[in-house]
């Protein structure tokens, strides 16, 4: 199955169809939409490192497995049918439990890529550049400098180079 879908589809069907694949499984993809929805699977071992989503809220529901979220540094253990709310600007990071874990997320669709100044080196953050860190399976450009996934689907993101 497309991991572009329909506005409808069957989470255990996609769990079936999926086999041990990670990253999104599914996600919303109608054009011109105001809500950005996803199904992502995390595998044993591969944590979604500790990040910041600026931009907007997000609601995260477990469907299989379970994990330990870090919320503004509290730890909660999550699994299916918990539902989380995670309020923008909330730094967070999820590590999957023994069997991985599985979970829709849903927020408002993020503005695009905006031209403008940026920063100077140092002010405030790693002079790391981001710019090549983009995701291989739906395009998104990483905003945090520190970024391992992406935001969007939680693909792992390509190794950082320095400038």
């Amino acid at each position: 199955m497309s991991s572009t879908g329909p506005e409808e589809t069957d989470v255990d069907e996609l769990l079936r169809a999926g086999g041990g694949r990670s990253g999104a499984l599914w996600r919303l993809g109608r054009r011109n939409r105001q809500l950005d929805a996803n199904v992502v699977r995390v595998p044993p071992g591969s944590p979604v490192g500790d990040h910041v989503e600026a931009q907007v809220d997000v609601l995260l529901v477990v469907v299989s497995g379970s994990g330990t979220l870090m919320l503004d540094g509290a730890r909660r253990e999550v699994s299916r049918g918990v539902v989380v709310y995670l309020p923008r600007g909330a730094r967070r990071a999820v590590e999957p439990g023994a069997d991985g874990i599985v979970f829709i997320t849903a927020h408002r669709r993020r503005s695009g890529l905006r031209i403008g100044r940026a920063r100077p080196a140092g002010a405030g953050e790693s002079s790391t550049c981001t710019l090549h860190r983009v995701c291989r399976e739906c395009h998104h450009h990483a905003i945090e400098v520190d970024a391992r996934y992406c935001t969007r689907c939680g693909t792992p993101l390509p190794a950082r180079r320095p400038r």
